[in-house]
């Protein structure tokens, strides 16, 4: 048996991700469910610019790119901190807004589980 980790959400988050497809909702649980497994599903990848330990799974569907940012370091629990449909002006780069939500959320769960 796996030693499989929760995943819990912050409140945004998972109100973010609920607005969803219903097919990028399912594809974006497995992927992590594959990181509470330990592992890393192929369109998961690191997320730059906030430290180690934080994660990216990067969907396309119907031509509409959907984003789901998770944290594996903090805590027990995997955390996903932040989801977003990308909507971005300069092309592949994820939004500086988005970024800097993740960096206070980030911050603020580091914080509330001292």
């Amino acid at each position: 048996m796996r030693d499989t980790r929760t995943i819990s959400w912050l409140k945004g988050a998972l109100r973010d991700f609920e607005a969803f497809p219903a097919d990028v909702q399912i594809e974006m649980l497995r992927a992590l469910t594959v990181a509470a497994e330990g592992g890393k599903s192929d369109n998961a990848k690191p997320f730059k610019g906030v430290g180690s330990g934080v994660f990216e799974i990067a969907m396309r569907h119907r031509g509409d790119a959907f984003r789901a940012i998770y944290a594996v370091q903090i805590g027990v629990d995997l955390w996903v901190i932040h989801a977003f449909q990308k909507k971005s002006k300069t092309g592949i780069k994820t939004p500086q807004a988005d970024i800097d939500l993740v960096k206070e959320r980030l911050k603020r769960l580091k914080e509330a589980l001292r």
